[in-house]
């Protein structure tokens, strides 16, 4: 049973804060304003759509690998439609606001993280802050990018 005490409910207050001032940011209505974009643009549903059918298709030839008879027709459409993906305008701009939001999280992460202690490790996803969240080693032998 875990009892409210103040603090813990102070806490809670402070992240709750901390939650609407990052929703309220500008990282995150550009994040929003780029995932608008790409539902509203229809070239770029229609290239999702193509690409996850070529994805399935892709997955389906890999279990044979270059043994199955559409292998090399099948990966190179898969990749010519990845390179469709990353080169359209309004998915590459999502692309690129995710990851600023992605780094903004990642960032406050690893600060509360550090603001416990410096033993904390933060999954971040990212190699940068992994290293700064793992600075004294984490046993996993230096998989996680960190210098054990």
């Amino acid at each position: 049973m875990i009892v409210a005490t103040l603090e813990r409910l102070e806490v809670l207050n402070k992240a709750e804060w901390l939650g609407r001032m990052i929703v309220k940011s500008e990282v995150a209505e550009h994040y929003r304003h780029c995932l608008q974009r790409l539902k509203e643009d229809e070239s770029a549903q229609k290239l999702i759509a193509q690409f996850i059918k070529a994805k399935e298709c892709y997955e389906e030839v890999q279990r044979f690998g270059k043994y199955h008879p559409d292998y090399h027709t099948v990966v190179k459409e898969t990749r010519e439609l990845k390179r469709q993906l990353d080169f359209h305008e309004t998915i590459a701009a999502f692309k690129k606001a995710e990851k600023e939001m992605q780094q903004l999280l990642d960032e406050i992460s690893v600060l509360i993280g550090k603001a416990v202690s410096e033993q904390i490790k933060v999954p971040t996803g990212n190699p940068y802050f992994s290293s700064l969240s793992c600075s004294s080693g984490c046993g996993t032998g230096g998989s996680c990018g960190c210098r054990t």
